[in-house]
């Protein structure tokens, strides 16, 4: 199986999760602010700080993006492409949001699919900072009680990146059983999602998230060869404890892919953000 290095000492524990309950929502985001401020101050409303959004159909202007480059030095063992800023309308196809926390303050992890203003359909790292709705957009989303992503300095790959940390329960649980989940570098992305399901017990689940692969092998017999990605999973499940992934990626290219991840050829390069939700029973 592929694999990359990274600069610093390999971490013992390839993935960490940290149990939780996912509560099913519908939320308003406005316009006028960044797309930061617009999911942090809809999350607030419904009485989160952490969650995942699924952005679909929206429209942005300013857009800000990148996407995967090699690194330029040897502190990273890959990095991001110059900002693209395309002049004009923006419309996001879908797009996948980790909600969480830097630096004690709401930020967001975000990966899609989108429309730019010539036509053309690009897919990258949106900056959410940068990024602002040209118009309102309801999207469905996870809520997060008892856990939250929170932005943690990792030595092994030299990134700050998110990591799954308990967060206290405001009431009682209302959602589904769930946990969110992170996976670290060179471990297959659908052996870590089983390996997960087993040690919390999920023998049905959905899965949700965003993260980077080295490449990418499909079952169709298509693959990837650019070493660092972009991925969307656009749907994934548990079924009696085997993983299925169908996901979208962009390389260092700039070229989408998409498709159902061949089994046991899928290494993560960065990391791997995931929410995970019992899907075999009824919410709390």
């Amino acid at each position: 199986m592929r694999s990359i290095r990274h600069p610093g000492p390999i971490a013992s524990e390839r993935f960490a999760a940290m149990p939780c309950a996912a509560e099913p929502l519908t939320l308003r985001l406005e316009a006028g602010s960044s797309i930061n401020d617009a999911v942090a101050q809809a999350l607030a409303v419904a009485g989160f700080s952490s969650g995942y959004i699924r952005l679909r159909n929206a429209r942005v202007d300013p857009m800000r993006y990148v996407v995967p480059a090699a690194s330029p030095d040897g502190t990273h063992a890959a990095w991001y492409s110059d900002i693209s800023a395309p002049e004009g309308i923006t419309v996001i196809e879908d797009a996948g949001l980790v909600a969480g926390r830097r630096d004690e303050r709401a930020f967001f992890h975000c990966h899609g699919i989108w429309r730019t203003p010539d036509g053309v359909r690009r897919m990258g790292h949106l900056l959410p900072l940068d990024s602002r709705l040209a118009e309102p957009v309801e999207v469905t989303a996870w809520g997060i009680e008892g856990a939250l992503f929170d932005v943690r300095d990792d030595a092994e790959t030299n990134f700050r990146l998110f990591a799954p940390i308990r967060a206290p329960l405001l009431g009682e649980r209302r959602g589904r059983r769930a946990a969110i989940c992170t996976v670290r570098p060179n471990e297959d992305i659908g052996q870590a999602i089983e390996a997960l399901c087993r040690r919390h017990g999920f023998d049905h689940a959905s899965i949700q998230g965003i993260g980077s692969l080295v490449g990418a092998d499909f079952d169709d017999g298509s693959a990837v060869s650019s070493y660092a990605t972009e991925v969307l999973v656009t749907d994934g499940a548990v079924r009696s404890g085997r993983c299925t992934l169908d996901i979208a990626l962009v390389g260092m290219d700039g070229v989408i892919s998409a498709g159902r991840l061949r089994r046991d050829a899928n290494p993560v390069c960065v990391t791997f953000e995931l929410l995970v939700v019992a899907s075999d029973e009824k919410s709390a």
